[in-house]
């Protein structure tokens, strides 16, 4: 799943057209400018072909408006999802980085909430082909689309921005990533990014789907600017970090919170309002509906890592701090802010759970060498070793029944699932696959794990890893993919689900250019 050949597989189609165009030199890019193929001997500026996609019901059109640099759009189609698209699409085929960016407007009232009018990637003209879009919706839903190999399902990213003024899809390498604008500012990354393997030539243009076979709209894009990127840029990355929510249902995705400043391992309130999440030391609040985040007073723990958390009653907050041994202790707080209480002792020890009835602390604990997984009373007291296994074993969590522990242990080789009795008796492992993975975290209702996998030769939870969140049953079955991301160390260390199991939040990261 994560390999070049079985992360995605994607087939080069073989273009229907030649692009010609001159390149024009601009500040660190080149513009493509002077294109000369047409489309039944229509002008289409920067674009070469235009033809329906599928096959709607009723056909699409274009005109291409060259004193404005704009296009109107009609398409028909019945959806752009799933495993197939209809819809009308203006190409032209291109190799190498670029950027196309456009300001999206609908021309017509009503219609359907969902209809689309995106800007496209695509590795062929097939309908079931493999593509990356930004689609603006009816409703003003903007989100970033994909689907990653021929025939695959459809998945896509939200933004947290509805109905943005200017819209843009950057590709460098194997990155898509979406960018996004508010009335006349500058374009900049919307938190939305997604690798995918798409073979040279693709197909780069705008498209319109109507979501409704019998229908036909029509989207004016204005401003439209298709730039191509040079090859071997020197200008140091930026980490750009995302926080985000993944539906278990529909496996929608949807960016609450975006940064160039590095954050990590989200916790979602017990009250379902607010997430706390720690970033250069510190834990910071954020309204689930997204904001400005907020410094939570947490007294002299000043360096606190990714291992922190709610008591089921959501009264205590539990943090893991180094700022006093130089070694990471447990300690608790209230929720809303205050002086740490010191639980453990010893160091370093990284918590991960809390017991359903609030009175025990689950954590993993170096002592003589060896991390094993460790308990200690949430009041303070003696702690209690519960695995002895050679090896690592680590993020321990308990199930809202309080009947099991799962944790994670590479006992038997790569990293795998387990679980045991909250006395560390009848230890088991529940994962056997070909993956390392870490950190599984039990839903509030019982009925799910949701686990962070790498591949199988990433030793350790390093950061900037091609990673999968995974979900199974907790009686045991099918294993799924949930999110696919760029991340690792920071993405799901600690509890994170929704309080009605219906969401999980992570976070995901890119290293994109400098703005």
């Amino acid at each position: 799943m994560f390999t070049t050949a079985d992360f995605i597989r994607c087939r080069a189609a073989r273009p229907l057209c030649r692009p010609r165009f001159g390149l024009a030199a601009t500040v660190g890019a080149l513009v493509l400018a002077g294109f000369a193929a047409r489309a039944g001997g229509a002008d289409l500026g920067a674009f070469d072909s235009a033809a329906d996609v599928g096959r709607p019901a009723r056909p699409g059109a274009v005109a291409y408006d060259a004193a404005a640099g704009a296009y109107e759009v009609a398409g028909g189609g019945e959806n752009m999802w799933f495993t197939n698209d209809a819809f009308h699409f203006v190409w032209t085929t291109l190799s190498g980085d670029f950027s196309l960016e456009a300001a999206v407007a609908w021309l017509e009232p009503g219609g359907n909430a969902h209809r689309k009018a995106c800007l496209l990637v695509r590795q062929g003209l097939e309908p079931d082909a493999a593509y990356v879009d930004v689609a603006v919706h009816g409703d003003g839903l903007t989100s970033l689309q994909y689907r990653a190999a021929r025939g695959g399902q459809t998945r896509e990213i939200q933004f947290s921005r509805t109905a943005p003024a200017k819209v843009g899809l950057v590709r460098q390498g194997e990155v898509f990533y979406a960018t996004s604008a508010a009335s006349d500012g500058p374009l900049k990354p919307a938190g939305a990014f997604m690798r995918l393997e798409l073979q040279d030539p693709v197909y780069v243009g705008l498209g319109v789907c109507a979501h409704d076979d019998r229908a036909r709209e029509k989207a004016r894009f204005s401003q439209v600017r298709l730039v191509r990127r040079p090859a071997g840029a020197t200008a140091r990355p930026v980490l750009h970090s995302s926080l985000e929510t993944v539906a278990i249902a529909s496996k929608d995705r949807r960016v609450v919170f975006t940064s160039t400043n590095h954050f990590e391992a989200p916790n979602w309130s017990p009250d379902g309002k607010h997430f706390v999440y720690n970033s250069g030391g510190r834990l910071f609040r954020l309204p689930v509906s997204g904001g400005v985040p907020q410094p939570l007073e947490t007294g002299f723990a000043n360096r606190c890592n990714n291992d922190h958390g709610f008591s089921p009653d959501g009264a205590w907050l539990v943090l893991s701090d180094q700022s006093q041994t130089g070694k990471s202790l447990i300690y608790v707080l209230p929720a809303g802010g205050g002086t740490p209480r010191q639980v453990t002792s010893l160091g370093p020890s990284y918590w991960h759970g809390w017991s359903p009835d609030g009175q025990t602390l689950a954590y993993c604990a170096e002592r003589s060498g060896e991390f094993d997984v460790y308990t200690i009373p949430a009041a303070g007291g003696l702690e209690r070793r519960l695995t002895t296994a050679k090896g690592l074993d680590d993020g321990p969590d308990y199930t809202p029944d309080g009947r099991w522990i799962y944790f994670n242990s590479d006992r038997t080789g790569l990293m795998q699932i387990w679980r045991m009795r909250p006395d560390g008796s009848s230890q088991e492992q529940v994962t056997q696959d070909d993956f390392n993975n870490w950190f599984p975290h039990p839903s509030p209702d019982g009925k799910w794990i949701v686990f962070l996998s790498y591949e199988k030769s990433v030793s350790g939870h390093p950061a900037n890893q091609r990673v999968c969140l995974r979900l199974m049953p907790v009686g045991g079955g099918p294993v799924e993919e949930l999110a696919r991301l760029f991340g690792g160390q920071g993405t799901i260390n600690v509890p994170s689900w929704s309080p009605d199991s219906r969401e999980l939040a992570f976070v995901s990261y890119e290293l994109l250019p400098p703005e």
